[in-house]
């Protein structure tokens, strides 16, 4: 059985080889596309624009992060309503329940869960547009990649 060894000056030239062939990577500001860039650059299709490819993707990665980070946002916004609003009725609770026996504590009970009622109605109302209006944002941000890559595809698909 014979073996060959590889020696330095080989591995050297195909190294270099390598180099000389390999397309250029393309920048992908922070995302981890370069590799894509250099994956798809090997196959030297005329006419394509790998870097726009690539730069296209990167758009989209960032528009999705957006989103995702204007949904966060807001589901903690909705939280820390919550919360607050849960701290304002409780207080309110105590405020009025405080020197309170017998049948004034029943009066102001059913006072308390009238106004609990009201302001519970009042509190869903509020929290329900804060959700909508953090889907929408979120949404839109979405929408807006979309369009765009829309608009480069009608541009791409007009005859010259």
């Amino acid at each position: 059985m014979v073996t060959s060894k590889k020696t330095p000056a080989k591995k050297t030239a195909r190294k270099t080889a390598r180099k000389t062939t390999a397309a250029p990577a393309v920048k992908a500001k922070g995302l981890p596309l370069g590799d894509l860039g250099k994956t798809l650059g090997r196959f030297k299709l005329p006419g394509i624009d790998i870097a726009a490819i690539v730069e296209s993707q990167r758009q989209d990665m960032e528009a999705l992060a957006e989103a995702n980070r204007q949904a966060y946002e807001g589901i903690k916004a909705l939280a820390e309503r919550r919360n607050q609003m849960l701290k304002e009725a409780f207080g309110k609770w105590q405020e009025a329940m405080k020197g309170a026996s017998g049948t004034e504590m029943i009066t102001k009970q059913g006072e308390l869960a009238r106004q609990g009622l009201q302001d519970a109605i009042a509190n869903v109302r509020e929290l329900a547009q804060m959700e909508a209006n953090s889907r929408k944002n979120a949404w839109k941000v979405v929408q807006d990649r979309f369009e765009e890559n829309l608009a480069k595809l009608k541009k791409l698909l007009q005859p010259k």
